[in-house]
């Protein structure tokens, strides 16, 4: 297995007076896609904005790279070359899908500053991008404002790629779409971790998984071997892959 990019160390994390995650330890490969399982409330989502900072850890450590990143804010941890698309996109829906990318893109002042060839790649990966680009990103269907959101993550070169739910509420069709688009993210080297409720999409693209459940991961290995294990998947998550 090759080295890791992320590791969470004993997280716990308390919103109010709720105690939501209870010592989560979980590490992500470098150069790998990781699937982070489990039921709704498990504490998915939670994991995902402790990393990023959005709500401050009570306890335990989040490793980047080998550095701490824990108690840092989200601005330093985004400058990382971390990116996050969070479950509600976060579109701009007032502005055009060119100034939605532009926003994304920090080190470009106008949008013929963005990488050309970069840009191109992301057309490739998503041609709603190019074709609705002068569009207010509020006209947009659901799949393409998904698009939209992981082609604003991409804009720039990341190192880590957190995605919440991506196909959640797309159709068949969108979700192979979007499938076909993480393989070649994953192929360019990039590193993601991704939380998903579609298991057809966890068990084309993971090679790790994580399972929580109750505020924990309760299970970690190789997507392969819980996609060929019917009994642990029944256990873990009550259902087949």
């Amino acid at each position: 297995m090759s080295d890791l990019l992320l590791q969470l160390e004993g997280i716990h994390t308390h919103i109010g007076a709720y105690h939501i995650l209870h010592g989560v330890n979980l590490a992500i490969p470098r150069g790998e896609l990781t699937m982070l399982l489990g039921r709704n409330g498990a504490g998915k989502t939670t994991t995902l904005r402790t990393i990023m900072g959005l709500w401050q850890a009570s306890q335990g450590r989040v490793i980047f790279n080998g550095q701490d990143i824990t108690r840092k804010h989200t601005p330093h941890i985004a400058g990382l070359n971390i990116a996050y698309v969070p479950e509600n996109m976060g579109i701009f829906s007032d502005l055009t899908v060119k100034e939605n990318m532009l926003l994304a893109a920090r080190q470009a002042k106008h949008a013929s500053q963005i990488d050309p060839a970069r840009l191109q790649w992301i057309f490739k990966l998503f041609p709603a991008v190019e074709k609705f680009w002068n569009h207010p990103a509020g006209k947009l269907s659901g799949g393409q404002k998904q698009m939209l959101a992981v082609s604003r993550a991409i804009v720039e070169p990341r190192e880590l790629l957190i995605i919440d739910e991506p196909s959640k509420g797309l159709a068949p069709v969108m979700i192979n779409n979007m499938i076909q688009a993480f393989a070649q993210l994953k192929a360019s080297g990039v590193t993601i971790l991704l939380v998903e409720q579609n298991i057809h999409f966890a068990k084309q693209l993971g090679d790790s998984v994580a399972v929580m459940d109750n505020g924990q991961v309760v299970y970690a290995g190789r997507m392969q071997a819980l996609a060929e294990d019917e009994a642990l998947q029944q256990s873990l998550l009550g259902l087949t892959l």
